[in-house]
């Protein structure tokens, strides 16, 4: 139920009595009629924060978790198919987070990016990982001062089998030979796109990088930014996702996991220039 002026109502985790918090000056919330909080992973909602759960059902917001041993919690969002989504604007520690995901098991992260959005470049686009050309392909990694990379350079792992025939050379040791550009494979590339980018994360809040469970950042446009390892080589790359794609998947696949795994190209300009919001390499 939505706050409202001299509200008074029971938590549905401890059933103590809350009351409504609907000041000029503060967002509209329940809180406990005392100092008491009930969960400790609580914390104030912002304006983001309450948005992003007015796009789900009534029902599917703040449901009470009780575990075996008694411990509870309120998940932010439950899908009907078990999906627990945690949206996050506050910093966390590592423990906490380790602490929320061994908890809730099928947990989404939803993080507010718009406060780091100056220090995360996304770079040039990638093939899927699972197509045809991504399997001779290793990216140089990409950084906001390596300009070269953030266009796009790569090596083939054909020509290292082939140049060095003693070593072991497969995606996850190839790291030297002939290097190309993307210019050279830019057709093919625009063809297998499924949203993957290089990226980089200037000072990143390290404990996303580390989750267990899926991350995905909002910077506040029509499209979330998904952390991701990119393949063997173990080149971190991003994936865009978009929200309404998120939405759309969220309330109907069954793991987290499985949200964005099915869905169209995203398309490319006529230009040759990537339709969806990116930083210029």
């Amino acid at each position: 139920m939505q706050p409202f002026s001299g509200g008074r109502g029971a938590c549905p985790t401890c059933g103590a009595a809350m009351v409504a918090k609907c000041g000029p000056r503060v967002l509209h919330h329940w809180a406990h009629a005392g100092r008491r909080n009930c969960d400790p992973w609580w914390e104030n909602e912002t304006e983001w924060h309450r948005a992003w759960k007015n796009l789900f059902p009534e029902d599917c917001r703040e449901v009470s978790h009780v575990a075996i041993d008694g411990e509870v919690h309120r998940s932010d969002i439950k899908t009907p198919t078990g999906i627990i989504i945690e949206v996050q604007h506050s910093a966390m520690s590592d423990d906490e987070r380790y602490s929320r995901e061994a908890f809730y098991g099928n947990l989404v992260w939803i993080i507010d990016g718009r406060g780091f959005r100056h220090n995360f470049d996304i770079f040039h686009l990638l093939p899927d990982p699972g197509s045809n050309i991504a399997r001779d392909i290793v990216w140089e990694k990409a950084s906001r001062p390596m300009r070269g990379a953030a266009a796009g350079l790569f090596f083939r792992v054909s020509e290292g089998q082939r140049d060095y025939p003693e070593k072991d050379i497969n995606k996850a040791t190839l790291r030297f030979g002939l290097i190309h550009s993307l210019h050279e494979i830019r057709t093919e590339v625009e063809q297998a796109y499924r949203g993957h980018h290089q990226y980089d994360w200037v000072r990143p809040r390290r404990t996303w990088l580390d989750a267990a469970c899926p991350v995905y950042i909002d910077f506040g446009d029509d499209h979330l930014v998904k952390l991701e390892l990119y393949d063997e080589s173990n080149l971190p790359c991003v994936r865009l996702v978009s929200k309404r794609k998120f939405l759309h998947d969220v309330m109907v696949e069954k793991q987290a996991g499985d949200i964005a795994t099915r869905f169209y190209p995203f398309g490319v300009g006529n230009d040759g220039s990537d339709s969806v919001a990116v930083s210029a390499p």
